[in-house]
């Protein structure tokens, strides 16, 4: 089994910052992709960041330049730094995780979601 925890979500004035984390852990041979999308009330999920083993990232439109995802030390972790949060970013964040099992096997894993409000 593969576990992807989230942390970080919560209530931030516009303007402000916020971190939100996430860990993977399990039967994890090696990460192809991992990072967040979001979705909002009535709307699509969305991408926000991804980070694939390459070492290139992505980054949806509509954050760039505000939110910069990042790791450290720990292979199966990833940070997403949100700046200059604009009230349209509230949404429910998802971790997102691909990766290969020691199976040689490629799955989609998601987190349970975390709740970022962004008050004006």
């Amino acid at each position: 089994q593969v576990h992807v925890v989230e942390s970080g979500g919560g209530l931030v004035q516009a303007g402000g910052s916020m971190r939100l984390s996430c860990i993977a852990s399990g039967d994890i041979f090696a990460i192809n992709i991992m990072g967040w999308y979001r979705q909002a009330p009535g709307k699509e999920r969305e991408l926000v960041a991804t980070d694939t083993s390459g070492g290139g990232t992505n980054y949806g439109d509509s954050v760039k330049g505000r939110f910069t995802i990042s790791r450290d030390n720990a292979e199966n972790s990833r940070h997403l730094q949100m700046s200059s949060l604009k009230p349209e970013d509230t949404a429910v964040y998802y971790c997102y995780l691909r990766h290969t099992s020691s199976d040689y096997d490629t799955d989609d894993y998601w987190g349970q979601g975390t709740q970022v409000t962004v008050s004006a």
